[in-house]
C-alpha cells in the first residue's frame, strides 16, 4: 500500500535465501557538489543503527554463517545479505533497520570519509580501474554517468550530517524500495513480514534524475599519463539502452567481441599476436543510453599495433553478418551462464533487483532465451554497423607515453 515492491524466487529446494533492499538512487541522481554521496550513504549505514552497534548488525547475520554487504552504481543501490533460510526473518530486520534508522553519527563521518578517500586514492592506483573512470568522463562529457560513483576528494570532503539526511529524505521514500528475494522462501510470507517492517519506510515516489541525449561527437581521444609499467586502454562505443529492442543483438554481438576466451579478439589480439594477458568487451545498458567497453593492459610500445587489430576485427563485423555455427556458440554461451547464474541464490536475487527497477516488471527467463534466439545474424550485423561505428569511439589512455599522436586517427579508420 505505501508503493513498497516485493519480487521474489521460490527456490525450496535450495538451503539458502537471498534478500536485497534495492533502492532506486544512485550516481547519476547526484548534483556535482553531493557527488559520491550514494555511496558514501552506503558505507554509513553499516555504522550502526538507533537500535544496533555496526558490531551488532554485523554479528546477527555473520553469525549465522551469513554475509551482509552493499554496493552502489548509476542508477540504484542494493543493500543485501545471504544465509540460511531458517534465518530470513533477521536478514530482514537488520537490512531495514539499516536503511530506515541508520545514526549518522558526526564522528562515524569524518571516520568514514577518511575510509572512502582511502578507497578513491586505491582505484586511482589501479590503471585498469582508473581508465574507464577517464573513459566515462569523455563519452558522457559534463553529466552525472561521467562522473565517478566513489565522488571526488573535493565532494567527499564536502559532504556534511545535514546532506546526507536530506538526500535520503529525498530518495530512499518507499516507492523507490524494491525487496527481492531468492532461495527457499514463501513469496506470501515475505510480503507479510515485509508489510510491517515497511511501515518504517517515509511514503514517496521514486525521483527521477537527468536524462544523457546527446549525439554522439567523432572519434575522441583521452589520454592520462602515468609512469605505469603497462598502457592500459579502454575503447568505448555508445550503444543502446536497455529498453531498446536491439540490446539483444547487442548482447550477442558484445560476446563475439571479447567475452570470453573464444571471441574474435581475445584470439586474435592475445593467441595469434600475443600482446596482452588478457582483453574483454562489456555491455552496459542504463535507462536512456549504453555502451560497448573493450579494454586491455600492455606493452606501451603495441598499443598502435592493437588499436589496428581491433579495429580492423570490428570493420568485418559492420559489413558481414557473422555466419551462422559463431552466432549459435556465442549464443549458446550466453545462455549457459545466464542458467548458470541463476543457480545461485544470490545471483538470482540480483537479477531480480535489477530487472524490477530497470524495467518495472519481471521477465521470465524463457523469455529472455526466446528473444536472443530470435537473433539473427543480420540483426547483429545491423547493431554492429550502427554502434561500432568509427564517430561513435571514445579511446581513453593510462600510459607512460605522453603524446596522443596518431590515435585518433586509428579510430576514425
Amino acid at each position: 500500500s505505501n508503493g513498497c515492491h516485493v519480487v521474489t524466487a521460490e527456490m525450496p529446494h535450495m538451503a539458502s535465501v537471498a534478500v536485497g533492499l534495492w533502492v532506486g538512487v544512485g550516481g547519476r541522481h547526484e548534483p556535482a557538489r553531493l557527488g559520491g554521496i550514494s555511496h558514501f550513504i552506503e558505507h554509513l549505514v553499516f555504522k550502526g543503527t538507533r537500535r544496533r552497534t555496526a558490531a551488532a548488525n554485523s554479528q546477527a547475520v555473520e553469525g549465522h554463517g551469513g554475509n551482509l554487504n552493499a554496493y552502489p552504481d548509476e542508477e540504484h543501490t542494493c543493500f543485501y545479505a545471504r544465509a540460511a533460510a531458517p534465518h530470513l526473518p533477521v536478514l530482514l530486520d537488520v537490512l531495514v533497520d539499516m536503511l530506515v534508522h541508520p545514526r549518522l553519527d558526526a564522528a562515524d563521518i569524518d571516520r568514514e570519509r577518511d575510509v572512502i578517500l582511502e578507497e578513491w586514492s586505491m582505484y586511482r592506483d589501479q590503471p585498469a580501474e582508473l581508465v574507464h573512470d577517464l573513459l566515462n568522463a569523455a563519452q558522457f562529457p559534463r553529466h552525472p554517468l561521467g562522473r565517478p560513483v566513489i565522488g571526488t576528494p573535493a565532494s567527499i570532503r564536502r559532504l556534511q550530517r545535514a546532506d546526507f539526511e536530506s538526500f535520503m529524505r529525498s530518495h530512499y521514500a518507499a516507492g523507490a524500495v524494491v525487496v527481492a528475494a531468492a532461495g527457499n522462501l514463501r513469496h506470501e510470507e515475505l510480503v507479510r513480514s515485509i508489510s510491517r517492517l515497511a511501515r518504517r519506510f517515509r511514503p514517496g515516489p521514486r525521483m527521477g534524475f537527468q536524462a544523457f541525449d546527446r549525439p554522439v561527437a567523432g572519434p575522441r581521444v583521452r589520454l592520462l599519463t602515468r609512469p605505469t609499467e603497462q598502457t592500459n586502454m579502454g575503447l568505448g562505443f555508445r550503444a543502446a539502452s536497455r529498453h531498446d529492442p536491439r540490446r539483444h543483438a547487442l548482447r550477442l554481438l558484445n560476446a563475439i567481441l571479447a567475452e570470453n576466451m573464444s571471441s574474435r579478439l581475445f584470439q586474435v589480439v592475445r593467441e595469434q599476436h600475443g600482446l596482452t594477458y588478457n582483453i574483454q568487451s562489456a555491455l552496459t545498458c542504463w535507462a536512456d543510453v549504453g555502451d560497448i567497453v573493450i579494454s586491455a593492459g600492455l606493452d606501451t610500445r603495441d598499443l598502435e599495433k592493437t588499436l589496428r587489430l581491433v579495429v580492423r576485427e570490428v570493420g568485418p563485423l559492420r559489413e558481414r553478418a557473422p555466419g551462422t555455427p559463431e552466432l549459435r556458440r556465442d549464443r549458446d554461451s550466453v545462455l549457459g551462464q545466464f542458467d548458470l547464474s541463476l543457480e545461485n541464490t544470490e545471483n538470482h536475487m540480483m537479477w531480480l533487483g535489477e530487472q524490477w527497477l530497470g524495467h518495472q516488471a519481471l521477465t521470465p527467463p524463457g523469455r529472455i532465451r526466446d528473444d536472443l534466439a530470435a537473433v539473427t545474424p543480420a540483426a547483429v550485423r545491423a547493431a554492429a554497423a550502427e554502434f561500432l561505428a568509427p564517430r561513435s569511439r571514445t579511446l581513453a589512455v593510462v600510459s607512460p607515453r605522453t603524446s596522443d599522436r596518431g590515435l585518433l586517427d586509428l579510430l576514425a579508420t
